[in-house]
């Protein structure tokens, strides 16, 4: 019988009816499994047919490769790894700043173009697939894994993710350089109760339709290869047994060409953590019916799966259709073809090459907040000739890096990379960054000044004592990777150890206080906003860092971010997140804290300032097909060269259903030399009024809609005006 499948001149989809047609039902349900690489992998390749490993990189990943090339049908393995903002488990790999930090920028290119570079780091390591980008919007700042999130705004989450898998996966799968992504975590990860990693979601359907599958859609459109069902319930019902989310939206309405994968466990956590299935028979039925095609790290689910085949409970169809899904996309991505074996010479001269690491600073150049300029002190004033650099978070290469690179993780009995194995001479911390740039010019001293956990382990007198001898002071605090990530969720968003009192006594001694955040998260810091001189955020900003910041410091750059998540006065003004619902009574405000937040989504300040005029709509009334052309001129009144981040919302002013007060819709990143003025122009489509209404349908609903333009989502920011759809 001829083997069409190992023949590259038919399509993906006959190559696939070919093999799946010469395929045991054991070597089916093998595809659907991906187990932990690190465990036993010859068994599960020649015993359990293998689908996919993940936590297996280089040459290993080759050997197993090689392995699966000799079983009966010679099936390709899948290999997965968390590259979320670059190849971060890789030694010497490009490490980019986090998604949150990333997304500061506004920046779809700067997005894809990270992801290409990620894209061909991983495929030369031996791996197909990174999990990325995440999705889930950072609602509420205690959860551990805000990081990873673009922030809190659904439209600009889907805007920046799709960049992201356009990076990735190139032109067409099957590129040299192209690898799956994977948008994850599916779906409304962000908005489990108390910021409760993967716990109970008690939203209803409408708000996730509303709020939290938009930005999905907008990956899906991108052409999305993989989605990752997330750990939680909503409404009492895990994501891995959801049969709306997965068939009904995701595959029928959605019409997603790739497969659906759980995340770790997903199929286990159902029985042993959520109890909503009595054993793991059970649990591997919800999972396969929902429309799950792969199980990641359940290894039970192989023996559960072909029972309930066996007996009857699952149909073989279900089977087939997964297994379908999984084949079809190795052929697309090339796996079976020129895919197969890696090309490790490449890898020397392109991995963390220049030409990348250039690429990371611009991204990490971007990426940095200014949210707070006074009395002069930055850029760093030609007078200057003694920096003191002080703090935790100045000279920490895992703070600055983040979470998913080589630092302790969640499992530091186990992890992914060792410290001792990751070569971190690469990585330009801020203390180095500002040594570099200050040259011989300036005179730069450093002092860590207290630990960021143990307060026992403080030089705060030390430290105070070089700010004393020195013309400003800058200070580098923040968080660390043992305060984000998965199972990290923090009842306080307070600095942790001395550092708060290392800042006072910094501010005591007089000298000019620049303030350096380095966070995986909005952190409660009123007393920086309120006492600092100058506060800039950089969030993780990778291996580039310190030069990137350095850059802004002394004013080669001019900063241009704007943060992308609120962030709030203390932990219980959450939520804080911009596009809030009316309704509060009374004034809108708790009796103890000012109703705004410390900063707001979408700020950021610039060593130059902007003036907005002149807002003009293209209609003032329009039918529920058309299009609005939104137009405001906006002048830079400074002395120097900058990028303005021009943002546009709408509110739906009187509605069947309630709605936000305020929702972004579009923007626009320009640049002005001094005193020029552009006329900045943003379609609105009004399909982008829409809401969801009671019956669950999208639908534009005539009436009046107020459009907003400005530079933050702060009321006093926007200019207003109003379009009437009939």
């Amino acid at each position: 019988m001829k083997e069409i499948y190992k023949n590259p001149a038919y399509s993906p989809e006959e190559r696939t009816k070919d093999l799946l047609s010469r395929m045991t039902l054991e070597e089916k349900i093998g595809q659907m499994c991906q187990i932990d690489g690190r465990e036993n992998p010859e068994f599960w390749i020649n015993e359990r047919h293998i689908g996919s490993f993940l936590h297996v990189r280089g040459k290993e990943a080759q050997r197993l490769q090689d392995i699966a090339s000799k079983t009966r049908l010679g099936i390709p393995i899948i290999f997965g790894i968390d590259a979320i903002h670059g190849h971060g488990f890789y030694s010497g790999a490009t490490v980019f700043p986090s998604q949150l930090g990333v997304a500061s920028s506004w920046n779809p290119d700067i997005l894809k173009e990270m992801a290409a570079i990620t894209a061909k780091e991983v495929i030369l390591t031996g791996l197909h697939w990174t999990f990325s980008p995440v999705i889930c919007l950072g609602r509420d700042a205690r959860w551990g894994r805000v990081d990873e999130t673009f922030g809190e705004d659904p439209y600009l989450a889907g805007i920046l993710a799709a960049a992201m898998v356009k990076g990735y996966q190139g032109e067409k799968l099957s590129d040299p350089y192209s690898i799956l992504a994977c948008a994850k975590h599916y779906v409304a990860h962000g908005e489990t109760v108390g910021g409760r990693d993967s716990t109970e979601c008690d939203i209803a359907e409408r708000k996730v339709r509303s709020t939290f599958l938009p930005p999905f859609k907008t990956a899906a459109d991108a052409g999305c290869a993989t989605f990752m069902t997330a750990y939680h319930a909503i409404d009492g019902l895990p994501c891995t047994a959801n049969k709306v989310l997965l068939r009904d939206i995701l595959k029928d309405e959605w019409n997603l060409s790739g497969f659906i994968v759980t995340d770790w466990d997903n199929v286990g956590h159902m029985h042993r953590l959520q109890k909503a299935a009595p054993d793991m028979k059970t649990s591997a039925e919800l999972a396969i019916k929902a429309g799950n095609d792969m199980m990641m790290s359940t290894p039970e689910f192989y023996e559960s799966a072909i029972e309930l085949v066996k007996e009857g409970t699952i149909k073989e169809e279900l089977i087939d259709e997964a297994c379908r899904r999984i084949l079809e996309t190795k052929f697309r991505l090339g796996l079976f073809d020129h895919k197969r074996n890696t090309d490790f010479t490449k890898a020397r001269s392109i991995i963390g090459c220049a030409e990348h690491k250039r690429a990371a600073f611009e991204s990490a150049l971007q990426s940095i907040v200014l949210l707070k300029n006074e009395n002069g002190t930055l850029p760093v004033s030609d007078k200057v000739r003694k920096i003191a650099v002080i703090g935790p978070n100045a000279h920490d290469v895992e703070a600055q890096l983040g979470d998913w690179t080589f630092g302790p993780r969640y499992y530091p009995e186990k992890p992914m990379l060792e410290y001792n194995d990751y070569d971190i001479t690469s990585v330009v911390t801020i203390l180095d960054g500002i040594k570099k740039r200050a040259g011989d010019r300036v005179e730069v001293v450093y002092d860590k000044g207290c630990d960021m956990f143990d307060e026992s382990k403080e030089n705060i007198e030390g430290a105070v004592k070089l700010a004393q001898q020195s013309d400003m002071v800058i200070a580098v605090v923040g968080d660390t990777v043992l305060l984000n990530g998965e199972v990290r969720d923090r009842s306080s968003l307070d600095l942790t150890g001395a550092q708060q009192k290392l800042l006072e006594a910094l501010k005591n001694t007089g000298k000019p206080l620049a303030v350096v955040l380095i966070n995986g998260k909005p952190l409660t810091v009123p007393w920086i906003k309120d006492n600092a001189d100058s506060i800039i955020e950089a969030w993780n900003p990778g291996m580039e860092g310190g030069n990137a910041v350095a850059a802004v410091l002394f004013g080669d750059h001019n900063p241009c971010g704007k943060i992308t998540i609120s962030f709030p006065r203390n932990v219980g003004q959450q939520p804080v997140y911009y596009n809030q619902y009316p309704g509060w009574h009374g004034p809108a405000r708790y009796i103890d804290v000012d109703p705004e937040p410390l900063f707001s989504f979408g700020y950021g300040l610039s060593y130059t300032s902007y003036d907005y005029s002149n807002l003009k709509l293209s209609t003032k009334e329009i039918g529920i097909d058309g299009e609005i052309i939104v137009s405001i001129d906006v002048t830079n009144t400074g002395s120097i060269r900058g990028t303005e981040i021009v943002q546009l919302y709408i509110n739906d002013i009187y509605s069947s259903v309630t709605t936000p007060i305020k929702e972004l819709k579009g923007f626009s990143r320009i640049t002005l030399n001094p005193g020029e003025t552009k006329n900045v122009q943003i379609k609105l489509p009004v399909s982008q009024l829409s809401l969801i209404d009671r019956q669950l349908n999208r639908v534009v609903e005539p009436g009046e809609f107020e459009i907003m333009v400005g530079s933050s989502s702060r009321d006093c920011d926007l200019i207003k005006d109003i379009v009437k759809v009939v």
